[in-house]
């Protein structure tokens, strides 16, 4: 009986899609980010800024938590 549990649990955690918008959209801004810098070179500090106060945010929340 355990088993058919287990493959249920199984079934139920491959079909669940909370999160996948937040992923969706983090790919679409990268996309956005990677066209914007082919497109128009100059920009490419800025975004590049932009992305590493994400990165060190995101590491000072991580070590802090």
């Amino acid at each position: 009986m355990r088993y058919f549990y287990d493959k249920i649990w199984q079934l139920r955690l491959w079909k669940d899609s909370h999160g996948q918008d937040l992923i969706e959209y983090a790919l679409l801004a990268g996309f956005v980010a990677v066209a914007g810098v082919a497109t128009f070179p100059p920009i490419a500090n800025g975004i590049s800024t932009i992305f590493s106060k994400i990165n060190s945010d995101m590491a000072l929340a991580i070590s802090q938590s």
